[in-house]
């Protein structure tokens, strides 16, 4: 089965959440339900040199939807086998067996998944499925003005250079074997107390 997978690029991602907007408008999606989210991230401290401070502080983005894991521990969790992968590797939400129970939300450890209080079920990224069935790239890959976003086969990704899955907030691949390749920010893997800083603005989108 091939393996379709996302490509973001830390290092020159500029924050501007394109992405996010391209989504919410391709997918028709209401206040309060994203399918993909910017985290921006802060850490390091002001450092003093004899009278002098000198700023250690850095920052980067992280651009993060529905990994389609290859180990989809949220397929795992539904108690109704509403969830399942299609032949393009991709983790998608059968809407007549979903309940909306939100157990897939509680086990997913990147927040993919989410409650539509329209209809009752829950929803996630597709990948959109409908737009590589017309060979058409995802919108947020689209929209993304810094081509920091790629989709393509996983194998293919993660030959690219530099390539690192276990930086912050991200947990360790080990757990779902996501559909992802990053290419880390230069401070990423150098500092140890990184903070999402914008929780609310993401929580309340």
């Amino acid at each position: 089965m091939e393996q379709w997978a996302f490509y973001f690029d830390s290092s020159q991602c500029s924050g501007c959440k394109t992405c996010q907007i391209a989504c919410k408008d391709k997918h028709d999606l209401p206040v309060g339900l994203r399918w993909r989210n910017v985290y921006e991230i802060a850490g390091g401290s002001w450092q003093q040199k004899l009278h002098n401070w000198k700023s250690g502080i850095h920052s980067y983005n992280i651009s993060l939807s529905c990994n389609h894991c290859e180990d989809p521990i949220c397929m795992k969790k539904c108690p109704n086998k509403a969830i399942f992968k299609n032949d393009k590797g991709l983790v998608l939400i059968d809407e007549k067996r979903c309940m909306g129970c939100a157990y897939c939300k509680w086990a997913c450890p990147y927040g993919a998944l989410h409650l539509d209080s329209r209809t009752g079920k829950m929803t996630k990224c597709t990948l959109c499925e409908d737009y590589l069935e017309q060979g058409k790239l995802p919108s947020c890959v689209s929209a993304c003005p810094m081509r920091v976003l790629e989709a393509g086969p996983l194998e293919k990704l993660k030959q690219k250079e530099g390539i690192n899955n276990e930086v912050y907030p991200l947990p360790p691949d080990e757990y779902t074997r996501p559909a992802l390749a990053i290419k880390p920010h230069p401070s990423a893997l150098q500092i140890s107390n990184w903070q999402i800083i914008n929780k609310e603005e993401v929580k309340n989108a």
